[in-house]
């Protein structure tokens, strides 16, 4: 699945190539992506214009004149822009067409993203967005608002997957950050101190700034627009390195499992 720094990279190709484009049409080939009634969905696009292209954790915002275009790529989703006599990929399910007889098309083989349509001042009302907690680049993410989310004892993995306490994280991400601030995935969050709370704030934000700057993890099928795969993965310290020594100490990387979600860590760098 995409995580924050993918979809962030998304969100810059795609500014590059669709901004102040204006939609004369929409096609929708598989409408169960479709969180919005069809038909208002399909109107309500006409003749609107992409005036930017924001991102919200895992979501991708498009600001049109009147309404937010949110659209969450859930484990496949991706978007192509072509012109309108080329091919339609078999994957392809919502096509918005363009007046200058381009088309964007979003593409997904899993069939699992979803697309919102919201009047610009509701965009925080209700569903998607409205739960949704603040990501680690936001001014807010801070020691104060982390001690008062991490009041119980739920793992700090589960914590930090938790899209309505911190937005944007998955699974890849939340194995190297607790890598980097030396926490074992199972330590309760009430466990947590002062310190070990900062670490999590500051590797966050290191692994994600850098993850950005390459452009993302692709282990699977992800690309961006361009169709270009990122670099992150080469960067990885213990995610999919199972068997291998620990960049720090030498031990063995295991692998094991927290609530289901594969998990990477170094026995002796995070003890429990």
């Amino acid at each position: 699945m995409p995580e924050l720094p993918e979809v962030e990279t998304v969100r810059n190709t795609l500014k590059r190539k669709v901004l102040n484009k204006t939609i004369v049409a929409v096609d929708i080939l598989y409408d169960k992506i479709i969180k919005t009634d069809l038909s208002l969905f399909r109107k309500n696009l006409l003749n609107q214009t992409i005036i930017d292209i924001e991102r919200k954790g895992k979501y991708l915002l498009f600001k049109l004149n009147d309404y937010y275009l949110i659209s969450h790529l859930r484990m496949e989703g991706k978007y192509s822009l072509k012109k309108v006599n080329d091919v339609i990929d078999k994957h392809t399910h919502v096509v918005f067409r363009f007046s200058d007889d381009t088309e964007l098309r979003y593409l997904d083989v899993r069939k699992f993203g979803t697309m919102h349509l919201k009047n610009i001042p509701e965009v925080y009302v209700g569903e998607p967005l409205e739960k949704l907690g603040l990501e680690p680049f936001d001014d807010g993410f801070t020691l104060e608002y982390l001690k008062s989310e991490f009041t119980g004892n739920r793992p700090i993995k589960n914590v930090l997957l938790d899209q309505e306490i911190i937005a944007g994280l998955g699974n890849i991400y939340v194995n190297e950050i607790l890598f980097l601030a030396k926490l074992h995935p199972e330590t309760p969050t009430n466990k947590l101190t002062d310190q070990n709370i900062l670490d999590i704030i500051n590797a966050s934000k290191v692994t994600l700034e850098k993850a950005i700057k390459l452009g993302g993890t692709t282990i699977r099928s992800y690309t961006s627009d361009d169709n270009v795969t990122g670099k992150f993965q080469n960067e990885l310290l213990v995610h999919g390195k199972v068997d291998e020594p620990c960049p720090v100490c030498g031990t063995t990387i295991i692998k094991t499992r927290v609530s289901g979600r594969g998990t990477y860590l170094c026995p002796n760098c995070q003890k429990l």
